[in-house]
């Protein structure tokens, strides 16, 4: 994995994690009871999709294919299933704090995204050549397991 696309996968990460906040902030109280009755559905659907697919490429005997892949489509799925529970932090926010550091606060949890999605991708990419199928297999549990814990978050079961 090259720094290129580290970066690239760091900048969708990092902008759709500040973005998501900002775009339930605009979209404000008209479609709050409906993004918040769904989003954590949408996450997990996506998240074990995204799983489910990483763990059934361990078991396939085809030759080993690395996903480097950077494209517009893998990236979006990517950055909307990883991020699309920001949307409810903006409601959280807004009634915790108000809006006057709202634009520090989306912007900061953009920059940290984006610099520790940078080093995720390149520890991941180091872990993954030296442990191949068992990193595939246990990066697609960790998805699933991050769309399961949203979905207990949400439900108040955890």
């Amino acid at each position: 994995m090259s720094w290129k696309k580290a970066i690239t996968i760091g900048l969708w990460f990092g902008i759709f994690q500040a973005g998501m906040p900002v775009i339930g902030y605009i979209l404000g109280k008209t479609f709050e009871e409906v993004v918040t009755n769904i989003d954590h559905w949408i996450a997990v659907v996506l998240l074990s999709f995204i799983g489910l697919n990483m763990i059934k490429e361990v078991f396939e005997n085809e030759k080993e294919n690395y996903n480097d892949n950077t494209d517009f489509k893998s990236m979006l799925i990517l950055a909307i299933a990883t991020s699309i529970d920001a949307l409810a932090v903006r409601i959280a926010y807004v009634c915790a704090y108000g809006s006057n550091n709202a634009v520090l606060t989306f912007t900061l949890i953009g920059i940290i995204t984006f610099i520790l999605s940078i080093f995720g991708v390149k520890i991941g990419n180091k872990f993954g050549d030296k442990y191949g199928s068992k990193a595939e297999f246990i990066g697609g549990l960790i998805l699933i397991l991050l769309g399961i814990k949203i979905l207990l978050e949400h439900l108040g079961i955890i």
